[in-house]
């Protein structure tokens, strides 16, 4: 069933990397309660964490140490943090269940797709490459790709540039606000990854994103893949 929000085939999908495609939660945990232990303070519990995923290195120190950009501490926690994520990153990331075969999918029916992520590309080639969505993916745009970062929409319009496809004929999926932010600021159609971390307190339904999706094949319900 198609839910009609593209009167013909959309010209290339892309999504976010942590939370959308890879499950890396457990990994970043692992090292905001590392970082905590080194301080003799006790482990949090993972589903503490786990939302704050989406905001990376900012939302794992914001959780673990209650510290924010501007803070004193924060650019000297925020380094360490991104040594220790460097050295174990790939320890338990994976793709989300479902995730492979809509990629698949994608490829059977010669849809292009790429990753759009807030991720440094210094951690985001390693772990594309380790997921084995390289060489499968035509665009990985990373956090440092350009000079701004999502919910700017310079990163998807840099995707869609590198396509050489119009950003409004393109879907963005993501499982953050700044994800539905960038994509409509780019003239994107948004769907939103209700399976990924969402963020504390986050109500995916105000996001305004063109629709939720609650799997990843669901992509394939409410976007008529098969026009010709």
């Amino acid at each position: 069933m198609s839910l009609g929000l593209f009167t013909r085939r959309p010209s290339a999908v892309f999504f976010d990397l942590d939370g959308t495609l890879a499950d890396s939660a457990a990994g970043l945990a692992d090292c905001a309660n590392d970082m905590r232990i080194a301080r003799n303070l006790a482990a949090l519990p993972f589903h503490e964490l786990r939302p704050a995923v989406g905001s990376g290195a900012r939302g794992m120190l914001g959780v673990a140490f209650s510290v924010m950009p501007g803070h004193g501490d924060f650019a000297e926690l925020r380094d360490e943090f991104l040594q220790r994520y460097e050295q174990r990153m790939m320890e338990k990331t994976r793709l989300f269940d479902e995730v492979n075969p809509m990629l698949d999918r994608l490829d059977q029916i010669g849809m292009p797709w790429g990753i759009v992520t807030n991720k440094a590309l210094r951690f985001a080639q390693p772990m594309t490459a380790a997921l084995g969505l390289v060489p499968r993916t035509k665009i990985l745009v990373g956090g440092d790709s350009t000079a701004h970062t999502k919910p700017h929409p310079a990163p998807l319009l840099e995707a869609a540039r590198q396509l050489g496809v119009k950003p409004e004929q393109c879907v963005y999926v993501g499982d953050d606000l700044r994800d539905m932010q960038a994509g409509r600021a780019a003239g994107m159609t948004t769907l939103a990854a209700a399976w990924g971390y969402l963020g504390h307190g986050a109500n995916v339904d105000e996001w305004g994103a063109d629709l939720v999706l609650l799997t990843p094949n669901m992509l394939f319900e409410c976007l008529d893949l098969d026009l010709a």
